[in-house]
């Protein structure tokens, strides 16, 4: 039996997790004569792609050489935010006492049932991906490695699959960045973090984007004691400086420990097993044992063994190279998610899944330039951004307009407790239309897509001031934003004219 890294332990969860999303007893059909399109990789991209495919008519193929699912439901984003939840739940036990609710003292985690309760929800979600249901929209599923042949041709498992056009979808993967000593110590990476059965009591996390971040917050409520080495430029170094900061602050009282000099850290391993950390340069030395050490910087895309060079498709360190209908160099071949793209989010992978279908199919023009992407950070308090911040629309010459709202004086964010961060919204120079935004709040990737909506509809921050919110929400600081546009528009010329109106008709 084929050995999966996210499968284990191999429990009952887990069992069901793989008897849908790679069955053992699962035998590869005979091919058709010729598919609309076959499709490589059954990951978000992978999986939208072959069952809109089939959803408006197309034979199609999808192949997976490991579990369906991919990276979200396996590794990412489903364990994660199952994790996220339970220390969610642990930190407001802690707090609860600021509410007048009164808790038993030394209340703590059972580390084992967090992690049963992840592997049961995941196996309970995973049916959407399975390979039964894919059957039964009329995809043949192929289990194994997918290699182009010309063309025209795929072969998997000795069997060629002849096709008018084809997509890779095959994503990206944890990789290990250059780290002195790092190859002589063991580390977890997304792929095996989720089959931890045991809280590390020393937990070490190199690398401070989304994932170190979640990861840090999460396990330092659940008792680990956190040490997070960041880059230079620190907490997700991607993001709103001031947002980052917001959210560093809330960390650090959470118990995580930062330290900067990801490139300069030395590993080595300690006779015990535990892993010593230390910073080469003295300006920010430090030494550090941990129980277990995540890394969590680096991505490297799944192209090996695809035979790429056979039909012309051109790739880099970076994924596979699209235009932007994207058709990777060979025109019958297209590409779509984490293999291809700098955002590399499964809702993100959804929408050029989408596009693909379009533009191979139907000779549509979706354009990859035109997608307008949000993105979240599933931290206490989240981090949401979407489109320039003032930094990047600096470095690109754009001048902007900057509206914001404290969540400090929103009333909802009050009586909650919930008072850090802000929502920020960019607009170009002397308009009302928007060019990005930053939100710090607890539901932020709730709030962040109004803003996506009028974004992508072309409605300016104008149309927000004017479309009536609940109160009390934490989203009426989005309105307060649009609000506070409009009180620019009211320049002491229109105030004259005002004036000058009501004292004529009283």
């Amino acid at each position: 039996m084929k050995d999966f890294a996210p499968l284990q332990p191999l429990d009952e969860h887990n069992r069901k997790l793989r008897g849908n999303v790679h069955p053992p007893d699962h035998q590869n059909p005979e091919p058709d004569e010729n598919y609309n399109l076959v499709v490589i990789g059954a990951g978000a991209a992978g999986l939208v792609t072959a069952a809109g495919a089939a959803g408006v008519g197309a034979k199609v193929a999808i192949i997976e050489r490991a579990l369906m699912g991919g990276d979200c439901l396996n590794v990412g984003c489903v364990p994660s935010k199952a994790i996220i939840s339970a220390a969610r739940a642990m930190a407001a036990v802690r707090k609860a006492g600021e509410f007048g609710v009164q808790v038993p003292e030394g209340a703590s985690i059972d580390f084992g049932k967090v992690m049963e309760r992840m592997r049961r929800l995941r196996s309970n979600i995973s049916p959407v991906d399975s390979v039964q249901r894919f059957k039964e929209k009329g995809v043949d599923v192929f289990l194994g490695q997918a290699r182009f042949i010309d063309s025209r041709t795929i072969e998997v498992d000795g069997k060629r699959l002849n096709f008018a056009k084809a997509v890779i979808a095959t994503g990206a993967r944890a990789s290990a960045p250059d780290i002195r000593g790092l190859a002589d110590v063991p580390y977890l990476t997304n792929e095996t973090l989720f089959s931890l059965t045991e809280l590390p009591m020393r937990f070490g996390i190199i690398g401070a984007g989304p994932v170190g971040a979640e990861m840090a917050q999460s396990f330092a409520r659940f008792g680990s004691k956190v040490t997070l080495v960041t880059s230079e430029r620190g907490l997700l170094p991607k993001e709103d400086r001031d947002a980052a900061d917001v959210l560093r602050r809330s960390m650090e009282r959470d118990g995580v420990k930062f330290v900067s000099g990801a490139r300069d850290v030395v590993l080595s391993k300690n006779e015990d097993g535990s892993i010593r950390m230390r910073n080469s340069q003295a300006e920010n030395s430090y030494d550090i044992t941990v129980d277990k050490l995540l890394i969590a910087a680096g991505r490297a895309p799944n192209v090996e063994g695809l035979g790429l060079e056979t039909v012309g498709v051109e790739y880099s360190a970076n994924g596979v190279t699209i235009n932007d209908r994207f058709q990777t160099t060979n025109p019958r071949i297209y590409a779509a998610g984490d293999i291809c793209s700098p955002y590399q989010f499964t809702h993100a992978a959804d929408f050029m899944a989408r596009a693909v279908i379009r533009n191979a199919l139907f000779m549509g023009g979706a354009r990859h330039s035109a997608l307008v992407i949000p993105w979240a950070t599933y931290t206490s308090p989240e981090l949401a951004r979407i489109g320039l911040t003032a930094e990047s629309a600096n470095e690109q010459g754009v001048a902007i307009d900057t509206f914001e709202q404290k969540m400090e004086e929103v009333d909802r964010a009050i009586l909650e407790g919930e008072t850090d961060g802000f929502v920020r919204i960019h607009t170009r120079k002397g308009t009302d239309e928007i060019v990005g935004a930053t939100v710090v709040a607890p539901n932020a990737g709730d709030m962040i897509g109004e803003i996506s909506l009028a974004m992508t509809r072309k409605l300016g921050l104008a149309a927000i001031a004017g479309a009536i919110h609940p109160y009390p929400t934490q989203a009426e600081a989005v309105r307060k934003v649009g609000d506070a546009y409009a009180r620019t528009r009211f320049t002491p010329f229109v105030a004259g004219l005002f004036r000058k109106w009501l004292s004529w008709t009283r």
